[in-house]
């Protein structure tokens, strides 16, 4: 009887359960603070309407509410879109727990009910390996075909290539820095300088571009406040407005270098994986690993 090694099967499908758990905790806490800093503002919006009120007529008045009606509908909707998103999350958790559970009923490798489970394992594995490698409407479509939706995290693969073909191929740190600005708290826990790296990028193309006061004034406003952890590199970066582009200064020529939108585009992939939990490498190839080195045969 071939037993099944469950222990070893559940550390290695792990991921799988957390993927969906880090984006509902993503997503709660997000809520939470727009919720949060929506209230303290309208809040302090009708103390101040009160306080003026008797400078103003009916019309300003109205005005003034309506605009404060128009911003607690607004945050509604953005509430209500969440509160759908985290049913889904929370859906799709309890669909890949209990697809995981099924390997406790199963006493042997040779059951039909393991092999249609490692079938369908299969198919989980090939859609990661699509996601990761940008396929990712073929990958969609596998799920679709196989009934394993609640295992494609396509919306977190989607963004992850997006924002990396904002870096690499249009130069662009927009996206990747709207991302840092919501999730900054993780970043902080992870000890992560990827929104550093992007705002240096941004003042390295103001140097490029030879707008010597646009990019102190960025530098300012953006790099200061990483003095403390990476004040050398501040000093390198100001240092980088006395060279031009063409430099052949080892350090410089370095930082003007195109190849540092890839390194970011990586570096992007890298801290998203950190954050959801995820393995730096296709679980097909985790997969492939285990089983060649447990052929122990010369050649492999």
């Amino acid at each position: 009887m071939d037993k099944i090694n469950v222990e070893h099967m559940l550390a290695i499908e792990e991921p799988f359960i957390k993927a969906p758990l880090e984006q509902l905790k993503r997503i709660v806490r997000q809520a939470q603070k727009q919720a949060e800093r929506e209230a303290s503002q309208v809040s302090a919006a009708l103390g101040s309407l009160a306080k003026s009120s008797g400078d103003m007529d009916g019309e300003e008045a109205d005005a003034a509410l309506g605009g404060l009606i128009s911003r607690l509908g607004t945050l509604k909707r953005k509430l209500a879109e969440a509160k759908h998103e985290e049913a889904q999350l929370i859906r799709r958790s309890k669909q890949r727990a209990a697809d995981l559970g099924e390997l406790s009923g199963f006493e042997s490798a040779g059951q039909a009910e393991f092999q249609r489970w490692s079938r369908a394992r299969l198919d989980r594995v090939l859609i990661d390996y699509m996601l990761r490698t940008g396929n990712v409407n073929t990958a969609q479509k596998l799920a679709a075909a196989n009934g394993l939706e609640h295992f494609a995290d396509s919306s977190l693969f989607a963004l992850v290539m997006a924002t990396e073909r904002e870096l690499r191929d249009q130069h662009s740190c927009h996206g990747a820095l709207q991302w840092c600005g919501e999730n900054r708290s993780a970043l902080r826990k992870l000890d992560s300088a990827l929104e550093f790296e992007l705002r240096l990028q941004e003042f390295v193309e103001l140097a490029r571009a030879g707008q010597t006061a646009a990019a102190i004034a960025y530098a300012k406003r953006h790099l200061t406040a990483w003095a403390p952890a990476q004040m050398p590199r501040i000093q390198r970066a100001m240092a980088l407005l006395a060279f031009a582009p063409a430099t052949t200064c080892a350090p410089y020529r370095a930082m003007f270098d195109e190849a540092r939108w890839v390194q970011l585009a990586q570096a992007f992939r890298a801290v998203v994986f950190r954050l959801y939990s995820l393995p730096p490498q296709p679980l097909l190839h985790l997969l492939l690993q285990t089983g060649l080195s447990a052929l122990k045969t010369p050649a492999c």
